[in-house]
């Protein structure tokens, strides 16, 4: 009999993405099946695709992916509390659940796994290789971490759960964001307008975010829809003198979501009230730091912090916070692409050619 296969897209070095045909695994008693509906990209995909973050090694990129449970063995459809046919996103960490970490409840640094055992960036060699969401099925190890989708929410939609996940845990839990303060978000990409939300959900009395003209001009212009009280072209206005002036005081919290970015700690420190908290979650992708003068952190005595991830609490408030429709997710610019399309999408998304959209999604 001829075994079923799988269509994957497999990243066999930097630009080269090339599709395979893979087989599907037997699924067992404590394992899965899942059947990607759509699968958002990050700036990591992007990242690998380019070479900019080398893996060294083949793989099925996509970490961020809803779908339906095609086939779940016993044990793990108890633990995992789902069924064949249900709607779930898929955590891009694995978990234990038993080891120190997991058991203190930060499982997304679980001793067995951790960071070096992602999905969407594990080799294809390992079996059964289908460990990535840019492919028409994606593995469910047994120490997958699953949540359920809520039933009137898009799948294309709910993979969103990401950066709006990424939003509530950076801009309001790591910083312990609560009523009447006012934070500034530094970039307005999909996990900048996360961040504004999130705060403005969690009684911020006041949200600015930056960005840079002309590359973020339409952002900007969509961030009053998220929350956000103040949009500030850096390039023209000086975004610490212009919170001042609207909110009285400089920011009780500064959330960093910029990429590449050297600039955005000095802007930051500036940003940010005496005593006031930063949230470092974007990457610089250089050790310059331009303006930046680390006496004022002593001088104003601000607390700073790195945000690595998300955790499961803040991706079921995400997932529940996109259903409401309080904030008009599902109409971002979004460009959907198909497994033949993926090519020219995460070109788009890195930066070259067209104009990127805020949203890109894979829909194999």
């Amino acid at each position: 009999m001829t075994q079923a296969m799988a269509r994957a897209l497999v990243l066999e070095a930097p630009r080269r993405l090339v599709e395979r045909a893979l087989p599907l695994p037997v699924i067992g008693e404590d394992d899965g099946l899942l059947r990607v509906e759509a699968c958002g990209l990050c700036g990591t995909d992007h990242e690998l695709y380019t070479g900019t973050l080398p893996a060294g090694f083949a793989f099925v990129p996509g970490h961020e992916s809803v779908g339906i449970v095609d086939a779940v063995g016993p044990k793990a459809a108890e633990r995992w509390g789902v069924r064949v046919g249900d709607r779930v996103a898929l955590e891009v960490v694995q978990a234990c659940g038993s080891c120190e970490r997991c058991r203190e409840g930060d499982y997304r640094l679980c001793r067995r796994h951790g960071l070096a055992d992602m999905y969407g960036l594990i080799p294809v060699d390992k079996e059964p290789a289908l460990w990535g969401g840019y492919a028409t099925h994606q593995y469910l190890a047994p120490d997958s971490v699953l949540l359920p989708v809520p039933g009137q929410l898009d799948p294309v939609v709910a993979t969103l759960f990401n950066p709006l996940g990424a939003g509530i845990r950076w801009a309001v839990t790591v910083p312990g964001t609560g009523p009447g303060d006012i934070v500034a978000v530094l970039g307005p990409g999909v996990r900048g307008l996360s961040a504004c939300a999130a705060a403005k959900e969690a009684g911020a009395g006041f949200v600015m975010v930056t960005g840079v003209s002309p590359r973020d001009d339409g952002r900007l212009a969509l961030a009053k829809e998220f929350g956000a009280d103040l949009a500030v072209d850096v390039s023209r206005t000086d975004p610490a003198r212009a919170i001042r002036q609207a909110a009285g005081h400089g920011a009780d919290v500064v959330v960093d979501v910029t990429a590449k970015a050297p600039a955005a700690l000095a802007q930051a420190v500036a940003i940010a009230r005496a005593g006031g908290t930063i949230v470092i979650a974007g990457t610089r992708g250089s050790a310059e730091t331009p303006g930046f003068w680390p006496d004022l952190i002593v001088f104003k005595e601000l607390r700073i912090l790195g945000a690595l991830g998300v955790d499961a609490v803040a991706y079921g408030a995400a997932l529940e916070l996109l259903a409401s429709g309080r904030y008009p997710f599902a109409d971002l610019p979004r460009r959907c692409a198909t497994l033949e399309d993926a090519d020219d999408l995460v070109r788009s998304m890195a930066g070259e050619g067209a104009d990127p959209p805020v949203h890109g999604v894979l829909t194999p």
